[in-house]
């Protein structure tokens, strides 16, 4: 999906430098998952193009959400991403979408930061129905951006230490959170997360990566 994607779009980094390109808090609800807040960093991508990869990123988080169980670690691989999602026994959820090259313990040493805070400034009733307009929580961003250095962020060894003896379950791809029977092409049609431009834009890539793979 997102890797379907990036197929069609530049990254301009250079280097080997990690990168950290989105982090979403999420509720997980009975049948979907509601966005109440999202910080991105899309500066490696082409202007035209951030739009679009934001929206994936949207999607691509909800998706993961909505299909990790309660009191859950996992981290699922997409080429180049790891998206790297928590999800509380409150329902409360969290995923950040990074490179490979990003540290694993650091994601979710700030996946538990920011969800702990979260909690604490987000009363639960709101959890349910709020949206990124509604809720007041400003840290995001600066979260984000404090992380993009793995070395200087790293320094709550109090949760590492808890992290070490935690289970992280790694799916090696999006197809294997879905359900049997269902399609990310489905799942992508159907999307509130995704105008019509990205969904056009997902099906020129899928019909390109297809060929690629027949060829």
């Amino acid at each position: 999906m997102l890797s379907d994607y990036q197929d069609c779009v530049t990254d301009t980094r250079t280097g080997g430098k990690m990168k950290l390109y989105s982090l979403s808090i999420l509720y997980k609800g009975a049948t979907k998952s509601n966005l109440l807040k999202a910080a991105y960093d899309l500066s490696s991508f082409s202007f035209f193009q951030r739009s679009s990869i934001q929206e994936f990123m949207t999607f691509t988080s909800a998706l993961i959400v909505e299909r990790t169980s309660q009191g859950t670690r996992a981290s699922v691989k997409e080429q180049e991403y790891l998206c790297h999602v928590y999800v509380r026994n409150d329902n409360l959820g969290a995923v950040v979408i990074a490179d490979t090259e990003y540290p694993q313990r650091v994601c979710f040493t700030l996946l538990d930061k920011v969800l702990e805070e979260f909690s604490r400034q987000v009363d639960s009733i709101d959890w349910p129905s709020g949206n990124p307009d509604t809720i007041n929580y400003k840290a995001l961003d600066i979260h984000l951006s404090k992380y993009q250095n793995p070395r200087e962020a790293d320094a709550m060894t109090k949760v590492q230490a808890e992290l070490d003896e935690t289970k992280i379950i790694l799916h090696n791809t999006m197809e294997s959170l879905l359900e049997r029977g269902e399609k990310l092409d489905d799942l992508v049609a159907k999307s509130e997360h995704l105008g019509n431009q990205s969904k056009a834009f997902y099906k020129t890539a899928r019909k390109q990566n297809s060929c690629c793979e027949i060829m």
